[in-house]
């Protein structure tokens, strides 16, 4: 019978502090990459936040707008002069949206350029203060639409059409005639305050 070899204490200590090292270096890069995912969880959720509230969109998209008149019902449509202006650069847009409108019982006023050498993003419902029921009328037959009050003096509706728009609303889910008008969130009561009111545009 042979006798086992002699145990060479060095090279089983060497072994041992290897087996240590490879240890503590696994546990390092395990929650080295625990640490990470829990960075990136707490970057990303809070970009995800901040990206969702710059998403919230403001009433009228921050446009200041006044109240609608009190008790104001929701104009009948022949009763509404429309005008209809192209702000894009898609040729025969604004003569597709006045058919549109035509066909909808609003009383159209013509059709023309917005003059302005840059395209609109978005479209807007221009009116006056004699026109505030039905500016905001009219609005309810889109879904992106600005509604703004210049400084005209009529009651004349202008329908600006921006890059953003794609059709009108569907006709059952717009607002029925002579429905109580309600007002946007933070609106201005006493249109007569609105000073430096924006230009009509011209055609």
């Amino acid at each position: 019978m042979t006798n086992p070899e002699p145990l060479d204490e060095r090279a089983a200590r060497r072994q041992f502090v290897r087996r240590r090292q490879k240890m503590v270096f696994t546990i390092a890069v395990c929650a080295l990459v625990v640490i990470l995912i829990i960075a990136s969880l707490v970057i990303f959720g809070t970009m995800g936040r901040f990206a969702k509230a710059d998403k919230v969109v403001k009433p009228n998209y921050g446009v200041s707008l006044p109240c609608p008149p009190k008790d104001s019902k929701l104009v009948n449509h022949p009763d509404i002069r429309v005008r209809v202006l192209n702000g894009t650069s898609k040729s025969g847009l604004g003569g597709a949206v006045a058919a549109a409108l035509l066909n909808r019982g609003f009383n159209m006023q013509g059709v023309g350029d917005y003059p302005n050498k840059t395209e609109m993003a978005r479209t807007q419902i221009r009116f006056g203060a004699q026109g505030i029921d039905r500016g905001y009328t009219v609005a309810t037959q889109f879904n992106d639409a600005t509604m703004i009050m210049d400084d005209r003096g009529d009651d004349l509706v202008d329908v600006v059409i921006g890059a953003t728009f794609n059709d009108l609303n569907d006709e059952d889910k717009t607002s029925t005639v002579g429905k109580d008008i309600k007002g946007i969130k933070g609106c201005v009561a006493d249109p007569a305050s609105m000073k430096n009111l924006p230009k009509a545009p011209k055609a």
